[in-house]
């Protein structure tokens, strides 16, 4: 059970920083690498599963 919750809070945290990292970045930058900025929950979510 133990390792359950930490591989949690470890996916949770990688959606975080990832969400966090892209909505930091300027409309520009996200069109240079074919990022929409409603996608980035999904890309976030894809992130925190690897």
């Amino acid at each position: 059970m133990a390792n359950r919750f930490v591989e949690s809070y470890r996916n949770w945290r990688q959606y975080r920083d990832t969400y966090n990292e892209l909505m930091r970045l300027s409309q520009r930058d996200l069109s240079d690498l074919g990022i929409n900025r409603v996608d980035i929950p999904a890309i976030a979510r894809q992130a925190a599963r690897r």
